[in-house]
């Protein structure tokens, strides 16, 4: 018998402060048509004032909890995967901890940007695996309209704000790919493309937060073959192919590398989750959030093979294969 990581449920949260295309058009030299036709996007969510990290990660838990049917007390891991978290330190999943008044179990975040939930599921399921916890509740939230800088049209139309979350308990599987639960994750990193993709502050440099900077079109051509790449060794790591997955879920960056991935992968397009042109790209919240709207509509069902990956700055990448 083989301790599998399964997720239970799925729970999401988006502000409820829209901005469309058109509005953003207002502020910054850019157009409906330009942004949709380079990006997919349509509207992006905005946490409104004094709205943390924190609170979007709560609600989405909150949800998750609510429709596996276990209590806050019951759980024995939180973990947040965020670039934006609402201090310095604590953690964010510490608030989180405390909103579900569980004193005592682990709590901490995890950092990978854009690949933060890829990262996070394969920490999470290596604490169940092992036998350290039963169950956990782990979410992917960003408030990064706050690291945007909104004169720059090249990052500011890209991103919004969000919060995704699952829950995850133990269950004993044959140690086959017919097993429901986490079957494999893996996960990449290359620091030396640091200046592609990153943010122009932090405590230790310049002690201020500052805004996201990228090189657009240099993130797009590695994003697409380290995208693919990471799918292909998850099929090979479970002896599959891409016809044995029911659904992709990627991370919601830009529609072009939606496309462009998929097409790499010779998967069809109504077998991939899009979800970028309802929230643009809300970093370690977006295939949490993809998950449950292919969760609530019905497409995802019990027993669907999913295969999820990311890429985001650092470089970090990976990919992460589940039976749901």
């Amino acid at each position: 018998m083989t301790t599998r990581s399964v997720i239970r449920s799925v729970g999401s949260y988006l502000p409820s402060n829209i901005v469309t295309n058109e509005e953003l058009s207002k502020t910054v030299d850019t157009t409906d048509e330009w942004i949709q036709e380079r990006t997919g996007i349509k509207q992006r969510h905005v946490a409104a004032d004094g709205e943390t990290t924190s609170d979007l990660a709560i609600a989405a838990g909150r949800q998750a909890l609510e429709r596996a049917g276990i209590k806050g007390e019951d759980i024995d891991l939180f973990v947040v995967a965020t670039a934006t978290p609402d201090h310095t330190f604590p953690a964010t999943a510490a608030k989180v901890q405390a909103a579900f008044g569980r004193r005592g179990v682990p709590s901490f975040d995890v950092q990978a940007v854009c690949s933060g939930f890829v990262y996070g599921l394969s920490v999470v399921d290596n604490f169940i695996r092992c036998g350290q916890v039963k169950s956990a509740l782990f979410i992917g939230a960003e408030t990064f309209s706050r690291i945007l800088d909104w004169e720059d049209r090249s990052t500011c139309v890209l991103f919004g704000d969000g919060a995704g979350a699952v829950t995850l308990t133990a269950e004993e599987g044959e140690g086959t790919i017919a097993d429901r639960g986490v079957l494999s994750t893996h996960l990449h990193s290359d620091g030396s493309q640091h200046d592609l993709l990153y943010v122009d502050g932090g405590a230790s440099s310049t002690q201020t937060t500052g805004h996201v900077r990228m090189e657009g079109r240099e993130v797009f051509r590695h994003a697409v073959v380290n995208l693919a790449d990471t799918v292909k060794e998850a099929l090979a790591a479970n002896d599959i192919t891409i016809d044995d997955v029911d659904w992709l879920v990627p991370h919601q960056a830009n529609k072009r590398i939606l496309d462009s991935t998929a097409k790499k992968l010779r998967i069809p397009n109504d077998k991939v989750i899009v979800t970028v042109d309802r929230h643009a790209n809300t970093s370690a919240a977006s295939i949490p959030l993809a998950l449950a709207a292919g969760v609530d509509d019905g497409r995802i069902k019990p027993g669907h093979m999913v295969l999820m990956e990311a890429m985001g700055g650092g470089f970090t990448w990976g990919s992460a294969l589940a039976r749901m």
